[in-house]
């Protein structure tokens, strides 16, 4: 890439989406503030939400505390990887985390796909954001599968750009100069934060912790005797 390039993608793009995200955040909350909700559709179809929703969640959180980890104590964590065995276990336990989420997006991706219902109540933000959330964690598996040894990597380059960002002394050489596929990674990442206000996403925002053991809600319709029950014709027409 081009000097313009990498200026563009690692340096004005961070910056432009965390103001985009703040801002677009906080004018949801103003203007729509029971929008801050992740829209629950378990009573439109309730079969696959499940396994889709608990896999993603929980591998997402995992991969989440582990970029958290390696940013915040890089030489923790060069230190505990100096050992090879602790190496190759915290290597496969991110790749099987990976696993995780990509299977839980997969479900709640063809979950949508598959039921008209859903299809009718996700906008194209959503979208959007499933094909952000794909390209995000399968560049990731491909990162893990081909530029080994990456909690190394992301703790002696990657941590020094993004505290340069935070600094706001943008130092881009570090992941500039990294294989194709991290930066896909790094930018798909930066985008997800601009994406926030405008999709399912703003949830992550006031997300309740105790969702993590809660059991799923369950929805029943109720409607005046005598109408038409659409909820069957919409199925029937599937």
């Amino acid at each position: 890439m081009t000097p313009l390039v990498n200026t563009m993608l690692f340096v004005v793009l961070p910056y432009l989406v965390v103001t985009v995200g703040v801002l677009g955040s906080a004018y949801r909350f103003a203007v729509r503030p029971f929008s801050y909700s992740s829209l629950a559709s378990q009573f439109l179809e309730g079969d696959r939400q499940f396994y889709g929703a608990t896999s993603f969640h929980y591998g997402v959180l995992v991969l989440l505390a582990g970029h958290l980890a390696a940013l915040l104590f890089p030489e923790t964590l060069l230190h505990w990887n100096g050992v090879p065995l602790r190496l190759y276990l915290l290597e496969t336990t991110g790749l099987a985390f990976a696993v995780l989420t990509a299977f839980g997006l997969g479900v709640s991706i063809f979950r949508r796909l598959s039921s008209s219902l859903l299809r009718q109540v996700t906008s194209r933000a959503d979208w959007f954001l499933l094909a952000l959330l794909a390209v995000q964690v399968g560049t990731g598996m491909v990162v893990a599968l081909t530029c080994r040894w990456g909690s190394s990597w992301f703790a002696a380059s990657l941590a020094p750009y993004l505290r340069s960002l935070v600094a706001l002394n943008p130092n881009p050489a570090g992941v500039a100069a990294m294989p194709v596929a991290v930066r896909i990674h790094v930018v798909a990442a930066f985008l997800l934060v601009g994406v926030v206000p405008f999709s399912r996403l703003v949830h992550v925002l006031v997300v309740p912790v105790f969702y993590l053991w809660r059991r799923p809600l369950v929805f029943r319709w109720w409607r005046q005797p005598g109408n038409a029950d659409r909820l069957s014709e919409l199925r029937k027409e599937e």
